[in-house]
Order: C-alpha cells, then sequence, then structure tokens
C-alpha cells in the first residue's frame, strides 16, 4: 500500500537535516547541557512526530489545519515558547559574559535534567502546527490512492521518526566530538547567541504564518 518507499526515506532524510525549532533546540541543549540531555531532548522531539503520524493516521491533523482557531492556538504558544527558549538563552549568555568580565568561572556546565529537556522537545515540536500540516499533506503522498487502510500511514510515520532519530543522534554525537573546541567561551557566547537569536526567529516566523 505504501508507493516509493526508498524515495520517501531519501526525501525525509533532506527534509529532517533542514535546519528548523528541533534542530536549533538540540543544539541548544547539548551545547549547555550535555550530550545525555541532548539526546533526551531528541527522544522527547521523535515521541511529538509519533503523536503527529497518529493524528494524521486519523484524520485528527485536519480538524487542526481546518480550523482557525485551534491553528492559532498551536501555533501562539508554540511561538511563545520557542521565543522563551531563544530568550533564555541569550540571557545565560549575558549572565556568563557578566561573571567573565567580573572574574568569575564562566561558561560552566549547567544542569538540566534529561526529563526537563525531554519536555522541552516534545512541546517544541507537538506545538508547531506547521509540523501536523506537513505530516497531513506530506505522508499521503506516498500512500496508494485507494488505500482504506491507517497502516501504510503509521509505517511511513515510524520510518521518518526512526531516520529523524538517527539522523539527529548523529548530529548530536558530532557536537559533542567537537565539543573541547566550542566549549571555549568565546565559541560558546558566539554559539549560544546565534542558537537564540535563531529560537526567537523561529517563534516569530511561527507566529507570522498563515492558517493555510
Amino acid at each position: 500500500m505504501v508507493e516509493h518507499y526508498l524515495l520517501f526515506i531519501i526525501v525525509s532524510c533532506f527534509l529532517i537535516m533542514l535546519p528548523g525549532p528541533d534542530m536549533a533546540l538540540a543544539t541548544r541543549n547539548t551545547l549547555l547541557y550535555g550530550q545525555s540531555v541532548g539526546l533526551s531532548t531528541i527522544t522527547g522531539t521523535s515521541t511529538a512526530l509519533m503523536f503527529h503520524t497518529t493524528a494524521a493516521a486519523l484524520g485528527l491533523s485536519a480538524l487542526l489545519v481546518e480550523s482557525a482557531l485551534l491553528f492559532s492556538i498551536f501555533k501562539y504558544i508554540g511561538a511563545l515558547y520557542l521565543a522563551y527558549l531563544g530568550i533564555r538563552t541569550l540571557l545565560t549568555v549575558k549572565n556568563q559574559t557578566a561573571a567573565q568580565i567580573n572574574g568569575q568561572p564562566s561558561f560552566s556546565k549547567k544542569y538540566l535534567s534529561k526529563k526537563a529537556g525531554y519536555f522541552q522537545g516534545l512541546l517544541t515540536n507537538l506545538m508547531n502546527p506547521k509540523v501536523a500540516v506537513f505530516f497531513l499533506t506530506f505522508l499521503p503522498q506516498f500512500v496508494r490512492s485507494d488505500n482504506q487502510s491507517i497502516v501504510p500511514f503509521f509505517e511511513l510515520g515510524v520510518s521518518h521518526i526512526i531516520v529523524n532519530f538517527i539522523l539527529f543522534s548523529s548530529y548530536v554525537l558530532l557536537i559533542t566530538i567537537f565539543s573541547l573546541w566550542m566549549q571555549k567561551p568565546a565559541v560558546q557566547r558566539v554559539i549560544q547567541s546565534v542558537t537564540g537569536c535563531i529560537l526567537i526567529g523561529f517563534g516569530i516566523q511561527l507566529a507570522l504564518a498563515g492558517h493555510r
């Protein structure tokens, strides 16, 4: 019932590697809190993608797409949350820079539980209605038009999630490999500042996104 499965995997790889809120959050949490929190963040993202897959398979995403009110609620909550994370990141850079100026230790490893990282990844993806629209429009293109089952949607959705997890995990591990260089105060300051601005930018972009 699934058509052009290999093409689906290839397209998914390219789409996943495009910069987005999930990648920005994974970068932020890996740099600030370490590899384990970065991986738990990705796990949260994967869980959210499973919710989106289920919603698309059951037709629930169509309700979100058709309802301007629901779309706006999810959109603005997601936008505010991304902006909040971005502002927190920029404030962290500001506080660490001030500490360095005052001769205090800067850019020391802060603490965030893996559970908190998981829920950050979950909420960032789950509250983005553009992901729901993506699953609702992307998955059906690789399902036969005469299909009457929800199974192919789950097959494609789970495949996308697995590819997403593998690529994002590799990305987090790559960050960890270069962590010695990336932990230098000057490099950290630049990367965290850019990441914070990107998160805020994605929040603004999401807030301005149209319903259809």
